[in-house]
């Protein structure tokens, strides 16, 4: 009798031991089974959209076969112009090579690289100069132009009609510490479309003595030829 009590008290205690062992089971499972559905139902957070940024940070891209800029003119006579090409800056403050007067980047048509950048001074510097650079411009080059303080005082004719045969419509008007930015090309057929000119006028002069910055983008055709 006592051995078959034994038997039955063992028997009673694995039962005990096996019925809690399936019930954690069973509690774990419809644990796993709730908290799934509770994370699966939540929504999910996406990360603020990125907004995609085009070359020289314009409002779009260009199309293929163009050349992507966007450039300024000079802000009185304190922040000097701004040309960027490609995603290039060509000229700007920051790389110390723009200054007082008419600044100019010419850039290759077909290949969209750098000839060479210049400014003058056409406050007390020597129209001669710029006549001459604009001599040298070959066939192809695309002329990138902004003003910074005066760029019209030293200006005479033969200048003026020089950069209106590169394109520009405004150059014959403009004036003392008027803003002016343009990009034309040696050997273009027609007027370009890229210029953009705002007088010196007293009675509407973001700055004492000088006009608002002007700004503008766009889109080169690559030369193909």
């Amino acid at each position: 009798m006592r051995a078959g009590g034994i038997l039955k008290l063992a028997a009673l205690v694995s039962v005990f031991f096996l019925a809690v062992f399936l019930a954690f089971q069973l509690l774990e499972i419809n644990m796993d089974f709730s908290l799934a559905n509770v994370f699966g139902s939540m929504p999910v957070e996406e990360g603020p959209t990125r907004l995609h940024r085009y070359k020289c940070g314009l409002s779009k891209p260009c199309p293929e076969g163009h050349f992507s800029f966007k450039m300024a003119s000079g802000a009185a006579s304190v922040v000097g112009p701004k040309i960027c090409l490609e995603d290039n800056i060509l000229m700007s403050g920051v790389k110390n090579n723009v200054g007082r007067g008419i600044n100019i980047a010419l850039v290759n048509g077909k290949t969209g690289d750098l000839i060479k950048t210049d400014y003058f001074d056409m406050w007390a510097g020597d129209v001669n100069t710029l006549i001459t650079f604009l001599k040298t411009i070959e066939e192809g080059t695309v002329v990138m132009m902004a003003t910074f303080d005066d760029s019209a005082s030293k200006l005479n004719d033969e200048s003026k009609k020089m950069i209106g045969e590169l394109g520009s419509s405004s150059i014959s008007t403009l004036g003392f510490r008027d803003n002016w930015i343009f990009v034309g090309g040696k050997g273009i057929k027609t007027k370009s479309p890229f210029e953009q000119h705002i007088k010196n006028n007293a009675d509407t002069n973001k700055y004492e003595g000088w006009p608002e910055v002007l700004e503008m983008e766009g889109c080169i055709p690559q030369r193909q030829e």
